[in-house]
């Protein structure tokens, strides 16, 4: 029987959810404070369409309070340049990508959100409906584990002497698995085991980044069984959209999956990031400490003007002080002043 556990950390300027099965970090969901609203998964709102690209099947719609989206469309006569429509997004932004759209009727009005994306704790609820949601410390060390799980991309599972290997590459993510048998593990059963499990860890790994596109994974052995492949790729996958190739002469298992998020590495490089990991280890600290009366954050003039309004939500207890012998964009936390 699966065990699942559900721990939310709403660290203040950042929110980080995580669905955790049997002990191993299986979703995670990142939302920062500074997130456009309109650009989160899930928002609905009236747009304005401002340009209709006929070679990309598609057209690009004004949004709310930041950059244009673009919805695909299956004839490109369906609507013009000015028409407002009520979208919702299909896909959040990524490298050098706006969002992606849904189409779910015609609009009127000014280009406004009309509902919110869905919260963290609303998603977690969705994956795991009858879990308890778990807070506070707990929270804050199985978010991280769960990070860096998926920027370590890699799983081992010594039972089965199989490493598993995942990397996005601006073409693809490759799935590399590394093979050397366990007890009782020889011949074709053993592979086939070992095939089954390293698709259930590449799915994982995938899921953690929140990654889409071309995936190729390397399988081991040869000779494979083209059905029991394809329907341990669809039950580690588990996504109705996923698009599957037949196994290639050289051993490669190629699939397809939608984006949707935007990327962990993205959400982890933008600028607020630093900001939110002081405010993280000042409200770890305490929380590791709670008989003592107060926790500083101690930081470069320029990060400590960023966080001081973020450490105030933390309460009494926390304080942020500038230090300009701390290098810039550096911090420490100690007790007291």
């Amino acid at each position: 029987m699966t065990t699942v556990e559900v721990f939310l950390d709403d660290t203040p300027g950042e929110t980080r959810g995580v669905i955790v099965r049997d002990g191993r970090p299986d979703r995670l969901i990142v939302q920062g404070d500074d997130d456009v609203a309109a650009h989160r998964l899930g928002a609905r709102m009236v747009g304005r369409v401002i340009e209709v690209r006929s070679a990309l099947r598609g057209a690009f719609v004004e949004l709310p309070d930041g950059g244009p989206g673009f919805l695909t469309l299956k004839t490109i006569d369906q609507i013009a340049a000015g028409q407002k429509l009520e979208v919702e997004v299909a896909s959040e932004p990524r490298d050098d990508k706006g969002p992606r759209l849904r189409q779910l009727g015609p609009a009127e009005g000014e280009v406004r959100l009309t509902q919110a994306a869905p919260t963290v704790a609303e998603r977690l609820a969705v994956w795991a409906p009858n879990a308890q949601i778990v807070t506070g410390l707990e929270a804050i060390r199985a978010c991280q584990e769960a990070v860096e799980t998926a920027r370590e991309g890699r799983a081992v599972r010594p039972e089965l002497g199989l490493d598993v290997r995942v990397q996005r590459t601006r073409a693809l993510i490759a799935a590399d698995f590394d093979y050397t048998g366990g007890p009782g593990a020889a011949g074709r059963k053993g592979q086939a085991r070992a095939n089954r499990a390293g698709l259930a860890e590449t799915a994982r790994l995938i899921r953690l980044n929140g990654w889409g596109g071309l995936v190729a994974v390397d399988l081991v052995g040869a000779g494979f069984d083209a059905r029991a492949i394809a329907d341990a790729a669809r039950q580690a996958f588990d996504h109705p959209q996923m698009v599957l190739a037949p196994v290639s002469r050289f051993g490669v298992l190629e699939l397809s999956l939608p984006w949707t998020c935007a990327p962990l590495e993205a959400r982890l490089a933008r600028p607020a990031s630093r900001m939110v990991d002081a405010i993280r280890a000042l409200r770890l600290a305490l929380l590791q400490d709670l008989s003592s009366p107060r926790y500083t954050l101690q930081a470069a003039p320029g990060l400590a003007r960023s966080v001081a309004s973020l450490a105030g939500r933390l309460g009494p207890r926390a304080s942020v002080v500038a230090d300009p012998a701390i290098p810039e964009s550096g911090w420490r936390v100690v007790e007291g002043f």
